[in-house]
């Protein structure tokens, strides 16, 4: 890399390991806490790429973007930050921020981004949004780095007329995705449809893209609306071809939809067994946001959960606390139902607890009282792994009725397995990889490649859980 880079953030420690790694890689680096510093060297046409956190004790980084790309238009700012919010990332990107990293960062990552910008410097100009941004209600909750992943993509492609499938297993927050979509997107004041293809016929799905149904008293949505397809993996052979014919006819066309659909189960997949056509999944899905289960972002069951409990105050259910170890319990158990799941949850505590302050007695009893939480269903004093882990399959299709699980349930099984067993392994054995690989009896370059899959951390000389 061959640049200068201005470096602004408050923290010393930051600022001292991005000079480190910017240096190495071959740039000059200047670095700076203050804003005004900051300003003075971009007014001064200094840096080829500013690196910049939000808060400052003397300003906004956020709020100085505007008047960055007024001054320089040309010059690439990646927007690093603690508040990992989708907020944030919808700010810096309607800000016209380069790009946006959540704290705490990968250094590759941002270094591979400083590359990108060096090399595509002045290929684009950003559009500098007229007036402030308002701070909606917002349904995502979470920080974990699967999220931030979520909110960054939300925010490339909210302000375009994309066609868009969000796919996840049911419970994961899809339509709640639709929703905050439409609400922070250009159509928040045009009309909101949510169409359930599992409940509805064609007449009904006609009477509200294009209307001409007085008599099933249907009221057509309006034009620019957002039309929400729900769960489209369960749509007959029938409805989707009448569907297609729809959405190809002027009458639709004219309307000016925005497209959103959401799926539990993997389309692909659909498409190559001929469930769903092929040509209509490629009318509704030009992208796709896929949202993670909640075992794969255990890290926000604190967030979700309190800001669960300020809800059921909203309700006129009572305020409550919950103490650390009930919380860690929250955090160990098996959400099968995702978060939804752990919502309904939650108001079960609020309801049924009398305490001020939801203690881990009261959620491990009521925990047990959950058919897929029962810990007999862990008992493995037979000895036999298989019996329980069958037991633990068996409940999360039991989970799902007469539908199936989304598919890849061999990769998510094995991954639960692989997880506690590398890592207490590791655990074992003090991180000692070369031990590891001789106790499980697998290629070191097989464990290295799986630590790094799972995200697995190694330390030394202690003890990992």
């Amino acid at each position: 890399m061959d640049g200068t880079i201005l470096v602004a953030d408050d923290d010393r420690t930051i600022r001292t390991v991005l000079t480190q790694a910017l240096t190495r890689a071959g740039c000059k680096v200047r670095a700076t806490g203050s804003i005004e510093t900051l300003w003075r060297w971009i007014d001064e046409g200094n840096g080829d790429v500013v690196i910049s956190d939000v808060n400052f004790p003397d300003g906004d980084g956020l709020e100085m973007l505007p008047a960055i790309k007024r001054k320089r238009n040309d010059l690439p700012v990646i927007i690093i930050s603690a508040q990992n919010t989708v907020i944030t990332a919808i700010k810096a990107s309607e800000l016209g921020a380069y790009d946006y990293l959540p704290k705490p960062f990968d250094l590759k990552k941002l270094l591979s981004k400083v590359n990108k910008a060096l090399l595509n410097q002045g290929a684009e100009k950003s559009v500098i949004p007229q007036g402030g941004i308002v701070e909606p209600e917002l349904p995502l909750i979470g920080s974990s780095p699967l999220m931030q992943d979520v909110y960054r993509f939300l925010a490339r492609i909210l302000h375009t007329d994309l066609s868009t499938i969000i796919t996840g297993e049911s419970g994961t927050g899809k339509d709640l995705l639709a929703r905050a979509m439409h609400d922070l997107g250009p159509r928040s004041a045009m009309d909101f449809v949510r169409i359930n293809i599992s409940s509805l016929n064609i007449d009904k799905i006609e009477g509200t893209l294009v209307g001409g149904k007085e008599d099933l008293k249907i009221t057509p949505a309006s034009k620019g609306a957002t039309i929400y397809f729900d769960e489209i993996s369960e749509m007959s052979d029938e409805i989707q071809l009448q569907l297609l014919d729809l959405l190809r006819s002027d009458s639709v066309i004219d309307k000016k939809y925005r497209l959103i659909s959401s799926s539990r189960l993997s389309l692909q997949n659909l498409i190559s067994q001929g469930v769903i056509r092929e040509d209509l999944f490629y009318r509704l899905n030009v992208v796709n946001i896929n949202l993670p289960p909640l075992r794969d972002r255990i890290g926000d069951i604190p967030d979700l959960t309190k800001h669960f409990l300020q809800l059921s105050v909203m309700l006129g259910l009572p305020q409550k606390t919950i103490s650390i170890k009930a919380m860690q319990l929250l955090q160990n158990a098996q959400w099968m139902g995702n978060i939804r799941e752990l919502e309904n949850f939650i108001n079960r505590l609020v309801v049924l607890v009398s305490d001020d302050e939801i203690s881990a007695n009261h959620v491990e009893e009521n925990l047990n009282l959950i058919p897929s939480m029962n810990s007999d269903d862990l008992d493995t004093s037979n000895g036999k792994l298989s019996s329980s882990v069958e037991r633990h399959i068996k409940r999360y299709f039991d989970l799902h009725g007469e539908t199936l699980p989304p598919p890849g349930l061999y990769n998510r099984i094995m991954k639960e397995i692989e997880l506690p067993l590398i890592a207490l392994s590791l655990s074992a054995t003090r991180g000692n990889q070369i031990k590891t690989s001789e106790l499980l009896g697998i290629n070191r370059n097989t464990l290295r490649k799986k630590i790094k899959d799972l995200d697995i951390v190694v330390t030394r000389s202690k003890k990992m859980m």
